[in-house]
């Protein structure tokens, strides 16, 4: 794995030399003549491509890695005590129905306080860990956003818009009365996201079939796919609050409860460098340390040819382990929910992830066994309760390509 990973860091290392010196060659062909070469457009474009390619690959290299250092794959650790106990008697729930004091097994194991809830059982460590492997793996707002878990339906917090302010003093000098804080409260309700995967009474029936990681693994995807679509265009009606559905104000006018964002590119086109250092710098500072662009992989594909006005491109790749691909020194996270480049859309984002957005969980997730409503299969319908929104309005710019 370590040989590996070093292979791709070097194959990536290669690649961006091979692409430095082609993109300069159509570079010039686009200033000396207007024009580029359609064969040499279609190399830099490739090897762009390729870039891509090496930079995802090590960071799943990486990911294993860890993974295997800390003994953290997934869904395979092995519970002692009422963990283990209660993973067994779901997994007979599973393929029988027979709860064998499930319920009572859930408080054992402090997976809830509840001896008698609605809504089914909570699910097991080997149904969660399959799930939890699928969502990592596809939703890129889980990765950089504030993820809490609750007990109720709300979770609120309060952020201090102003801060006090204070005043020089000497020993005798009057004290005048400074301001006090300005809190605004923020409430993040969750929705509830069901899927009912079905499984034949004959999978069930037999032992060598991983009940719990095959129906796992298809509730991921199916609840991170939603998931994606939530926290960046959910109307926070029976959904969470996307991102993207926030109302946005040219950043020179910005006021709290509204995103603010930098004018850049003409329709359809991002064209002008100098709005990506803008836009960085439209963060005040004490976010700007943390932060990290985020956007699709066709945005970041045209802004990898960019160069700044010494002629040294934004782009970097992380060629050391662990070491993120860098746009102006700040990591870039690809999240293809992102909306790509066009005329009145907001490609490219750069924010303090963690205090912009939060995303709330309540706990559990929770499973009702059902064989009858769709014979031979049984149906094991599946709800999660999750909410998203902005917390802090200040920690996030975007970047807005014009409308005409």
């Amino acid at each position: 794995m370590e040989k590996e990973l070093k292979d791709t860091i070097q194959a990536l290392g290669t690649a961006f030399e091979q692409f430095k010196t082609e993109n300069d060659k159509r570079i010039k062909d686009l200033e000396a003549k207007g024009t580029v070469d359609p064969v040499l457009a279609e190399k830099v474009e490739k090897i762009n491509a390729d870039i891509s390619k090496l930079s995802e690959m090590k960071a799943q290299l990486e990911k294993i890695e860890t993974a295997v250092a800390r003994g953290q794959f997934p869904g395979g650790a092995k519970d002692g005590g009422a963990k283990a106990e209660h993973a067994k008697a779901f997994g007979k729930w599973m393929r029988t129905g027979i709860d064998a004091g499930l319920r009572d097994l859930e408080v054992k194991a402090e997976m809830s306080t509840l001896s008698d809830p609605d809504g089914g059982f909570l699910t097991s460590d080997p149904v969660m860990g399959p799930m939890k492997e699928v969502l990592s793996a596809t939703s890129k707002m889980r990765e950089i956003a504030n993820v809490v878990t609750i007990t109720s339906d709300e979770y609120k917090t309060l952020v201090d818009k102003l801060g006090e302010s204070s005043e020089d003093a000497t020993e005798k000098s009057t004290r005048n009365t400074t301001d006090t804080p300005t809190f605004a409260e923020v409430s993040i309700f969750v929705k509830e996201m069901s899927a009912k995967p079905k499984v034949t009474q004959t999978m069930l029936d037999d032992p060598a079939f991983n009940t719990e990681g095959f129906v796992g693994k298809f509730i991921g995807r199916t609840f991170a796919a939603r998931e994606g679509t939530w926290f960046w265009s959910g109307n926070g009606v029976k959904q969470a609050k996307g991102i993207s559905s926030y109302s946005t104000v040219a950043n020179a006018s910005y006021t709290w409860g509204k995103v603010g964002f930098i004018a850049g590119g003409h329709a359809s086109l991002l064209n002008n460098v100098d709005k990506i250092f803008d836009l960085q710098h439209a963060l005040k500072t004490g976010y700007r340390g943390p932060a990290k662009w985020l956007m699709n992989d066709n945005t970041l594909l045209s802004l990898r040819k960019f160069k700044d006005g010494e002629g040294n491109y934004l782009w970097r790749p992380g060629l050391m382990e662990n070491a993120p691909d860098t746009l102006l020194g700040k990591p870039i996270v690809i999240d293809d929910y992102v909306d790509d480049i066009g005329a009145g859309k907001y490609p490219i984002w750069f924010a303090d992830w963690n205090e912009a957005y939060t995303i709330v969980d309540r706990f559990g997730v929770r499973m009702l066994r059902d064989p009858y409503s769709s014979k031979p299969y049984v149906e094991f319908y599946t709800t999660k309760k999750t909410g998203g929104g902005i917390v802090m309005y200040e920690a996030i710019k975007a970047l807005k390509i014009a409308a005409s």
